[in-house]
């Protein structure tokens, strides 16, 4: 089964890598050990509820940008741990507005469900951020939990007891979907996913800085083709030929070259070349008739 939580934590990285492998400071914000304490082996003995078993580290690595990655194995034999064996890591990516502090292990559950191994990780995240973020320690932010689950608790039982059925279902659903108090530690404040921008964030740099790049050179060429010459640009309504503008019949009669005809010969038709006849008429002045038709 495989866990992933993430938080951001307004805080340094050396501050939250300093409050997470400490084991006496580690011990104090996760829900998930009751006590740990290292062996002469190198490894480390965890406990809750009486209930141990052993870790390791593999190793810790520094990642270009000052990023940190600590990974561990853990394990128990003992019949009633809800964990048999498992392995992971925490990472520390800092970024503008915060530190991403996550983890992502995979372990073979003995009679914990993988939901409530889940709420246990980032409950105790979110314990961390408000530590750091707040001063709030874990032992006062453990407090307020219980005292405001104790509250609406109390406000649910009142209510099954003064009020309707349909008002008292009210009540229930409003203590259990109304958001914590911002002082209180709540699991889902963290994500339970990876996010995709992580996979897509270096993409879709490269996709802003082209789309960036188009649209410069698209304005270039906007700007370009507005300050071209008239003579390359093509003309207006305005600034078309007069020719352009001319009745249709007009501009077919100067496309259609007419044969003048004279006014004796009204059957004959028309030549390609000029006859003299033809000519003749055209300088006494004769009016020429209909253009000829085109040949079949």
């Amino acid at each position: 089964m495989r866990i992933y939580v993430e938080t951001l934590i307004s805080a340094d990285i050396d501050q939250v890598w300093r409050t997470t492998q400490d084991l006496a400071l580690h011990q104090r914000w996760d829900l998930r050990f009751g006590r740990i304490t290292p062996l002469p082996s190198g490894h480390m003995r965890y406990s809750t509820l009486g209930i141990s078993g052993t870790a390791v580290a593999t190793g810790n690595r520094d990642g270009p940008g000052g990023t940190r990655t600590s990974a561990l194995r853990f394990g128990s034999t003992h019949p009633l741990s809800p964990i048999r064996s498992g392995s992971g890591y925490w990472r520390y990516l800092p970024t503008p507005n915060g530190l991403r502090f996550l983890t992502l292990y995979d372990y073979r559950p003995r009679v914990l469900p993988g939901r409530l191994m889940w709420w246990a990780t980032a409950w105790s995240f979110d314990r961390l951020r408000l530590w750091l973020e707040t001063g709030l320690t874990p032992e006062r932010a453990l407090l307020r939990a219980l005292a405001e689950v104790a509250v609406r608790g109390a406000a649910v039982a009142a209510a099954g007891l003064a009020l309707p059925l349909w008002a008292a279902l009210t009540v229930l659903a409003a203590a259990v979907l109304w958001p914590p108090l911002p002082g209180t530690p709540a699991a889902r404040r963290c994500l339970r996913h990876r996010p995709t921008a992580e996979h897509r964030r270096a993409t879709e740099n490269r996709t802003t800085e082209n789309r960036t790049t188009e649209n410069r050179v698209a304005a270039e060429d906007r700007a370009a083709a507005e300050h071209r010459p008239t003579t390359q640009q093509r003309p207006t309504t305005e600034q078309r030929p007069d020719s352009e503008h001319r009745p249709a019949s007009e501009h077919r009669s100067r496309l259609e070259a007419p044969c003048p005809r004279s006014s004796s010969a009204h059957s004959a038709p028309a030549s390609t070349a000029s006859t003299p006849s033809s000519s003749a008429a055209s300088a006494s002045g004769s009016t020429p008739g209909r253009p000829a038709s085109a040949p079949a």
